[in-house]
């Protein structure tokens, strides 16, 4: 079928209501959740973008899968099923489920992060950092340097810089434990690593002997984006580069949540037997038995299937081309944005939106919480609440400030953009008139989940 006669890839059998609410309302809900789009109740938000994970919506094959749950405590033939798929894609010896990704996180980083380790990674997002560092480790960000410049357009900005990598190994040594790489890179605008980079940290974590992970949250999204922009890959399929790609590592953390177009599950997949000895005892003592993870065995049926139907190309290009209608609205209304645009998510340059507006008053939490406002649009922040961080006494400041609108797979319909982009685009021509925020509580770790904030 030709491109102009193409729309989404599917029926909507069900749908929910959204309660539609008015500014007077959603101020009333901002203030009472203290400024924190986590802390708003999500029955007042109109359209949720906070994240894509867990928050997409399952077809009726997944739905099906579900009602034929075998729910056994111990060798389910769904478990059976899961870990086949799994291992068709990923590829690996050993496939542990989890209930979601940082399950997967903390029992690896928890079983070889040991205090002063070094763990570098083209970009850590938040949990994966506050894993490591609640084990005394350090998450080293080595992301090309491009990557920063938001306006650069490059096809895969995700990279991890080579050279950087090899100085951190040349310095650490023995040091450091692990190599990882997020595809795509969530922290750096939800940009692609390329196949070329992956093979290159690959060969250098070999040629080390350093065991090297892929943080594969949206592993499908990745694949499409070296079939699309890489050369050579044009005629593979997203399942065929997937397998490639995970070749090239000794293992991966997974949120079944993203690409497994689940609301629920994770798996933890490596090829070490002895590292299977030691997680595996982690995981019966936190997460349950292994086989089941922590899930009912009906969600690990639904993930089985939803991992398969994420590879799809029809879905792929659906799923990114929805991306790229809502980036292509915002900047023909002059919204600055980390561009090319990702996978999963918009990710708006809030220095450049509120250059008026300091880093030390939150500028991108700021503009989530007068989106929410505009329009019940919700999404999150990605700068300095999430990544900012004490160093000798000083506060030192995330290179980017972005509020991300992550999009949910098969949940809204362009027209659900179009409001997007019209409230973020009215709020940009008044830009000048808004005020940052004042931090008035934070936690330990992740204190952008929980932190309050006033006016100023």
């Amino acid at each position: 079928m030709e491109d102009q006669y193409l729309a989404e890839p599917f029926r909507i059998k069900m749908v929910e209501n959204l309660l539609i609410t008015d500014r007077k309302y959603r101020e009333e809900a901002i203030k009472k959740g203290h400024y924190n789009l986590f802390c708003i109740d999500a029955q007042d938000v109109y359209i949720d973008l906070l994240t894509d994970s867990g928050t997409s919506a399952m077809s009726d094959s997944q739905w099906a899968g579900m009602m034929m749950g075998n729910q056994a405590y111990a060798g389910s033939r769904n478990y059976k099923h899961f870990e086949d798929v799994l291992k068709g894609i990923f590829g690996y010896k050993h496939i542990l489920p989890t209930h979601q990704g940082r399950a997967s996180e903390n029992l690896l980083f928890s079983s070889v992060v040991k205090k002063g380790n070094v763990i570098p990674a083209n970009s850590h997002f938040d949990t994966t950092r506050a894993n490591i560092e609640s084990n005394g480790g350090i998450a080293l960000n080595l992301v090309i340097e491009e990557a920063y410049d938001t306006e650069k357009i490059l096809p895969f900005k995700g990279n991890m810089d080579l050279g950087k990598l090899k100085e951190c190994i040349k310095k650490e040594g023995k040091n450091i434990p692990m190599i990882l790489m997020t595809v795509t890179n969530n922290a750096g605008g939800g940009q692609p690593v390329s196949m070329e980079n992956l093979r290159a940290v690959s060969k250098i974590a070999r040629e080390n002997k350093i065991p090297f992970f892929i943080d594969a949250c949206r592993y499908a999204e990745n694949s499409y984006f070296i079939k699309m922009r890489e050369k050579g890959y044009e005629n593979k399929t997203p399942l065929e580069i997937a397998r490639e790609m995970f070749g090239l590592a000794d293992g991966c953390t997974f949120s079944a949540k993203k690409d497994g177009l689940v609301n629920i599950g994770g798996a933890l997949a490596f090829n070490d037997d002895e590292l299977l000895e030691i997680v595996r005892e982690k995981l019966i003592l936190i997460e349950g038995f292994t086989s089941y993870g922590g899930l009912a065995c009906r969600d690990l049926e639904a993930v089985a299937i939803g991992v398969m139907e994420a590879l799809q190309e029809d879905y792929l290009k659906n799923r990114i081309g929805q991306t790229q209608y809502l980036g292509d609205k915002l900047k023909e209304g002059g919204v600055p944005m980390v561009l090319p645009f990702g996978g999963h998510a918009i990710y708006v340059d809030a220095k450049k939106f509120l250059p008026n507006i300091p880093q030390s008053e939150f500028p991108a939490q700021a503009l989530g919480c007068e989106l929410f406002v505009e329009a019940g649009v919700r999404g999150v922040e990605i700068g300095t609440a999430t990544f900012g961080k004490i160093e000798n006494g000083k506060v030192v400041y995330p290179k980017l400030e972005l509020l991300r609108l992550a999009i949910p797979r098969r949940v809204y319909t362009n027209r659900h953009m179009d409001v997007v982009a019209k409230a973020l685009i009215n709020i940009f021509k008044r830009r000048d008139k808004l005020k940052g925020l004042k931090m008035t509580y934070e936690a330990k770790s992740l204190r952008h989940f929980t932190a309050r904030y006033e006016k100023l």
